[in-house]
């Protein structure tokens, strides 16, 4: 099992330590506003021309298509939206945790529009980019307690979303080359 997986909300401390070493690893010494200006643009590249068949095709049994993935970070970016305000509002606010598997089971993610999810990624995340591009040090500095994780900055989301879009973006090539 890849330390990626999330087959339910509720992780141990060392596999959301695991997660999070992870996912920070990838990301490394990129500027994180960077990559979070790029993904909708890369994700768009990463689809393009796949046909519909192409885009429901999974990598392997269990796995997820293209279209799962694309549908993940359109609502990712949605449950970051929340958690970003949250804590740019408040005083550490709790931040809870959810199961991907379970939201594409139970949102249809097999049958999502890739073009509409695109739409709201880039959409949404422009919104983000907007609340985050002004903050000072002492706002990015302001924390919310996750459940799984700990507190976590508002720089820290940012690494940490970074990181995750580059993960999805490997993902999606990875895809790609299983399903040519």
């Amino acid at each position: 099992m890849s330390v990626f997986t999330n087959s339910s909300a509720s992780q141990s401390v060392e596999q959301a330590r695991a997660y999070t070493a992870a996912i920070l690893d990838l990301l490394g010494d990129r500027p994180p506003l960077d990559v979070l200006r790029a993904t909708p643009g890369a994700v768009r590249a990463a689809v393009a021309g796949l046909s519909e068949a192409q885009l429901s095709a999974r990598e392997a049994p269990g796995k997820w298509s293209t279209r799962h993935v694309v549908r993940h970070l359109a609502d990712s970016e949605i449950v970051w939206g929340w958690r970003l305000r949250l804590v740019l509002a408040q005083d550490r606010p709790p931040l809870t945790g959810y199961d991907q598997d379970l939201w594409a089971d139970h949102l249809q993610y097999a049958d999502a529009s890739v073009p509409d999810a695109l739409e709201e990624l880039a959409a949404v995340r422009r919104t983000h980019l907007r609340l985050l591009e002004p903050l000072s040090p002492a706002d990015l500095d302001r924390v919310g307690v996750h459940r799984e994780r700990g507190e976590e900055s508002v720089r820290h989301m940012m690494r940490m979303y970074a990181g995750h879009d580059l993960l999805h973006l490997g993902q999606l090539a990875r895809i790609r080359q299983a399903i040519a």
